[in-house]
């Protein structure tokens, strides 16, 4: 029986002088090719005005998604809705994609340090710490830049208060709460998808075909919710920066 081997980091699949391809990079990479396909055809076929099958499924994901971003910022949902919906879209596309029949099972056999390695090709690209803290420090950035683009510098004011100790001391937690954003972002998304893609090999190591298949629903669900939980704290936190002191 062939050992279960279980790696938090992800494994490179080629290297471009002292740069890593991972397959974590992989998979985000493909994902963010078939989006940007997806989109193209989708605006092609509304220019076209024929309503395909195709168009009619993405038509219904987008409007619910922005009935979702409209719930909870009414007067700027067309402001703040191409980025939700692409966090959105991206975050759970990469979370399912390594639940793909076959995805720990399509790889690469690298001789490493004189030992044979299996490499798979594809994993979750949220599964991967390095991803999910970029998206992190994107969605906070995202909220840093709309906050000054709705407020001017006098959104930086929360920040920097020199009127007094308190408000200085105000302004300095306020200012670590943001980074503190950032790592709350990255690791609640890359805790639970990682630790979905655990559960999953370790029971189809036990337990080969039919024992895995609840849990794939089961995982299913969890990277809907993180994706969902993802976005709504993104939109969440930018109306809170958007809205002045007297609203």
């Amino acid at each position: 029986m062939s050992s279960l081997h279980i790696s938090i980091s992800a494994a490179p699949i080629f290297n471009i002088g002292n740069f890593e391809f991972t397959n974590s990079m992989m998979v985000s990479l493909l994902v963010t090719i078939i989006l940007s396909f997806v989109a193209v055809n989708f605006n092609r076929a509304l220019k076209s005005k024929k309503k395909t099958n195709f168009f009619l499924f993405i038509q219904t994901i987008l409007e619910s998604l922005y009935e979702f971003v409209q719930s909870i910022t009414p007067h700027q949902a067309g402001n703040f809705f191409p980025l939700i919906a692409s966090l959105f879209l991206f975050i759970i596309c990469a979370s399912w994609f390594g639940l793909l029949p076959g995805a720990e099972t399509i790889g690469l056999v690298r001789n490493i340090e004189g030992e044979s390695h299996f490499i798979p090709l594809i994993r979750g690209g949220t599964a991967d710490l390095n991803i999910t803290l970029g998206l992190a420090i994107f969605a906070v950035g995202s909220i840093q830049f709309f906050g000054y683009k709705t407020l001017g510098w006098k959104y930086f004011a929360k920040f920097f208060n020199f009127s007094n100790p308190i408000n200085f001391f105000v302004g300095f937690l306020e200012l670590v709460g943001e980074f503190a954003r950032i790592m709350s972002f990255a690791f609640r998304l890359f805790g639970n998808i990682f630790a979905g893609e655990v559960l999953l090999a370790v029971i189809a190591f036990l337990l080969p075909f039919a024992g895995p298949l609840p849990f794939i629903g089961l995982e299913i669900f969890v990277g809907f919710i993180q994706a969902l939980v993802f976005a709504t704290l993104t939109l969440v936190f930018i109306n809170i920066a958007t809205t002045s002191e007297h609203h």
